[in-house]
């Protein structure tokens, strides 16, 4: 798996990184959600510098011009409903990607600390010989990940394939590692310390879904 961290050297995105994480503006859901959005136009520009490009000429007013344009057909996966911010972001910028939803939660049969990974409603497009972008704010154990592309590999096989996560744990990469195909492509905007006894990230952000959408029964 190639691995990609786009927080290691400064640039407004460790701003936007500050801003999502900061309590003291948690109050205000629409700066989180647009925040969440602007780091996922940033993750899309790094990660088109990994794309297919094709020469093509473009008609000017004035004459005619070279250049390239993104030659891969592109499908956008979000795990709902806490990474509809980053694939909008994502989406501003690859704006004729096809798209898909899929619906992943944590279920804890026993009322404790253990879960199982539920996956439930999806609305995908064609992914077969396409690029697959799977994105979710959190990368915490890797399981909701895993579930959901375990899912999608069901309905077809991509080209290839990149996850989009906003913050991750060691862990969790460790068991994308485990679990997912060699050739895919990690695309991280920042890497935290650990998972907490309850499986969540350290120092984290708290609940992406909640801080974007409120706070859910």
């Amino acid at each position: 798996m190639q691995i990609h961290i786009l927080s290691e050297n400064n640039s407004v995105l460790n701003h936007f990184l500050g801003q999502i994480r900061n309590v003291n503006v948690h109050n205000d859901s629409m700066r989180f959600r647009r925040n969440i959005e602007r780091i996922g136009e940033i993750m899309a520009y790094e990660l088109s510098k990994e794309l297919h490009y094709s020469d093509v000429e473009i008609q000017t007013p004035l004459g005619i011009k070279k250049t390239t344009e993104i030659k891969d057909q592109l499908v956008l996966c979000s795990i709902l409903r806490a990474g509809i911010p980053l694939h909008m972001g994502f989406l501003n910028y690859f704006d004729s990607a096809e798209n898909g939803f899929v619906s992943a939660y944590r279920y804890h049969p026993n009322n404790d600390a253990y879960f199982e990974i539920k996956v439930e409603y999806q609305a995908i497009a064609d992914i077969n010989n396409k690029n697959l972008l799977l994105i979710d704010p959190m990368l915490a154990t890797g399981q909701s990940i895993v579930a959901v592309f375990n899912r999608l590999m069901e309905r077809g096989t991509p080209k290839e394939i990149h996850i989009a996560v906003t913050i991750a744990a060691p862990e969790g990469i460790a068991y994308l590692e485990k679990h997912l195909p060699h050739n895919c492509h990690l695309w991280i905007a920042a890497l935290d310390e650990k998972l907490d006894d309850k499986s969540y990230i350290v120092p984290g952000l708290g609940d992406a879904g909640d801080l974007a959408f409120g706070e859910k029964l």
